[in-house]
């Protein structure tokens, strides 16, 4: 589905925008561009996860290619500081594919046709490098490996900095320093020949975009050259393990049978129920949906799983993973990950608050979010009503019912339950909500009072224990009493034709129009799917109209109208010109999932709400291909920022997707 020919590859300026991506479901990952150009910090050929799912950290960062037949061929592409591209290999780049969520390019070089293959192990920090001559005479195949070893969102300056080498069976081992991990390139032919050469000031464009620090040095260690007839592969394996398997063939059939697994649980339920599942569009949304899911082992949970939030610097955080996890999981056939990441999280529920930030071994989870417990109960409804798990709900039942608790007496930052029967958030300094971006001492939307959404998800939360009250034959009145109150009370946050965003504020009431209305709408209870909704059916309208005029873009919503005197609709520049802008008008691509679900509430068209989903599902061609994007521009052409594969992105377009049928 995902191809693309010279029309893309050999035009410099477009071929270093497109991106792409391949993880090992424990944190660790590959990214680059099809072009084969650095433009991130965040490239290489080998990003491990040394304390799975985080402690990332560049090891390998690429392989420099040669290919000698009559002539000789650079299939390399670097920019270096002076603004100088050399080598210029993008232009031999006859395509670039995706086989599942394996990048694959076919270089041509006059006769010879040249395949080359990037894959992770799942399970292991091991990624494969393989090339295949299609055709042609014998060619020689020259490679140099450039290496490192620095925490992914940081620079390297080579100075006198001298790694250890060394020949190991079939390949080489670095050791960058005495107490690093140590890390190997292996190939299946051929063998190494050490150097130690810095190659230094490559140019990272997008760091410069972002006002970050946009120089950086690798070190070649090694090169190899052999000689490929047609008919033969060579595989190149950079790993933290010592031995692993350098059987190309199996490799590969080992990567390509876990992909086909992923569809098959999608299918199973899928095509049964939803007949679009079957689209290419969807195999894609599947395997993408994957590389968000990664393992964290916890003393007592050893299989325990958590949500990355995005690619390519983003761990796992509560918030993101509630959100995520109905259309990661549920939607493509995994309730089984749901039911483990909901029982992980379940450990650290602490005064009725879930950690935003997910705690390493030996730190402190952070619980500074007032809406990650909330979406935790939209999570375990959503997984309820996929499997009826009766036993999950009687296990986390106790934990649930002290979370109502713990709001109705107060809890941190201020989160209490008013006599309004919404929930007030906030104090001053620190950022609760989605939007939450924080410059030093500058909190950008501090959102103190009652903000719209965070009442709408407890007014869901008090349905949720309701219903699941009745089903484990609890007394559910209390929680009835409380939803009703919250009903209520909800209309103090109507404003003419549209509603409030934040009330009672250390200002007053915010009339800005920002998005986040539509979750009155969109969530199941507050948009009124089993009675009770929190806006009379001409407000759901009004509401959805009004952000259709004001917010909505191609690929999503924008965070505030271009009317607003703060409005920003270009996401760039330095960490304070990106802040200031990341929800003063920024598009966001998850929040287009539920638009389309509030959508087709009010108009009950699915062709139509199906039909907003189509711009951001071609986005799978662009930025980073295969997957979704985290953010765009609020001002057209919506340019893709932030993270390149974003979960909660992909998971909507999942969830909505499959809802709508």
């Amino acid at each position: 589905m995902l191809t693309f020919g010279r029309e893309l590859c050999g035009d410099l300026a477009t071929a270093e925008t497109r991106e792409w991506l391949v993880t090992n479901g424990m944190g660790g990952y590959a990214a680059g561009t099809v072009a084969g150009i650095l433009t991130r910090r965040y490239h290489g050929l080998l990003v491990a996860a040394l304390q799975p799912p985080l402690g990332r950290t560049l090891l390998v960062t690429k392989l420099e290619e040669a290919v000698y037949t009559n002539k000789s061929y650079e299939l390399s592409t670097n920019r270096w500081i002076d603004g100088s591209v050399s080598p210029q290999g993008y232009r031999f780049i006859e395509s670039f594919r995706l086989d599942g969520s394996i990048p694959v390019w076919t270089f041509a070089l006059d006769d010879a046709l040249l395949e080359k293959r990037i894959w992770m192990q799942p399970g292991a920090n091991t990624t494969y490098v393989r090339y295949y001559l299609h055709r042609g005479n014998a060619v020689e195949l020259s490679l140099k490996a450039l290496v490192n070893y620095r925490d992914y969102h940081g620079n390297t300056q080579a100075r006198s900095w001298q790694m250890e080498t060394g020949c190991v069976p079939h390949g080489l081992c670095v050791q960058a320093f005495s107490d690093a991990v140590p890390y190997y390139l292996f190939s299946d032919r051929g063998q190494f020949q050490l150097h130690h050469d810095w190659y230094q000031k490559f140019e990272l464009s997008l760091e410069r975009y972002r006002g970050l620090t946009h120089i950086d040095d690798h070190l070649c260690v090694a090169s190899l050259a052999v000689e490929l007839a047609p008919g033969e592969s060579l595989l190149v394996a950079a790993s933290t393990v010592a031995a692993p398997s350098l059987d190309g063939e199996s490799a590969l059939a080992m990567r390509q049978t876990y992909e086909r697994q992923l569809l098959t649980q999608a299918f199973n339920i899928s095509e049964q129920q939803y007949p679009l599942s079957t689209s290419g569009e969807f195999q894609q949304l599947v395997l993408a949906a994957d590389q968000f899911i990664v393992d964290r082992p916890l003393v007592n949970e050893p299989e325990g799983k958590t949500v990355i939030a995005g690619y390519p610097w983003f761990g796992d955080w509560g918030r993101d993973t509630m959100i995520s996890l109905p259309g990661l999981t549920l939607a493509t056939g995994r309730p089984q990950i749901a039911r483990t990441i909901i029982r992980t999280f379940s450990r650290y529920l602490d005064q009725g608050m879930l950690p935003n930030l997910f705690p390493d071994a030996g730190e402190t989870p952070e619980y500074n979010t007032v809406d990650a417990i909330l979406w935790y109960f939209e999570a375990i409804r959503a997984y309820y009503a996929a499997t009826g798990d009766d036993a999950l709900l009687r296990e986390i039942w106790s934990e649930l019912a002290a979370v109502i608790d713990w709001h109705q007496c107060g809890t941190r930052y201020n989160i209490h339950l008013d006599s309004d029967g919404l929930i007030y958030a906030g104090e001053p300094g620190v950022q609760l909500t989605w939007m939450d971006a924080k410059v030093e001492d500058w909190v950008v939307t501090p959102r103190i009072g009652k903000p719209i959404e965070i009442s709408a998800l407890w007014y869901n939360a008090l349905r949720c224990m309701e219903l699941f009250a009745r089903v484990l034959g609890k007394p559910a009145q209390d929680y009835k009493t409380l939803a009703q109150h919250t009903l209520i009370g909800f209309q103090r946050f109507w404003y003419g034709a549209y509603c409030y965003d934040v009330l009672d504020g250390p200002e007053g009431h915010d009339a800005a129009m920002r998005p986040n209305q539509i979750f009155a709408i969109s969530l199941p209870f507050a948009g009124g799917e089993a009675g009770g909704a929190l806006l009379e059916p001409e407000q759901q309208r009004s509401v959805v109209d009004v952000c259709g005029r004001e917010l909505l873009t191609s690929h999503g919503l924008r965070s505030l109208t271009p009317t607003h005197p703060q409005y920003v609709g270009t996401y760039g520049g330095d960490s304070l010109e990106r802040d200031g802008a990341y929800h003063q008008g920024t598009t966001w691509g998850w929040l287009l999932g539920p638009y389309v679900q509030a959508h087709f509430r009010v108009y009950q068209d699915a062709a139509r709400a199906r039909e907003l989903l189509t711009p951001l599902v071609q986005h799978l061609h662009g930025g980073c291909i295969g997957s979704l994007s985290e953010i765009f521009d609020g001002d057209a052409p919506m340019t893709p920022r932030g993270c390149m594969a974003q979960a909660w992105t992909v998971a909507e377009v999942l969830r909505v997707w499959q809802w709508l049928g």
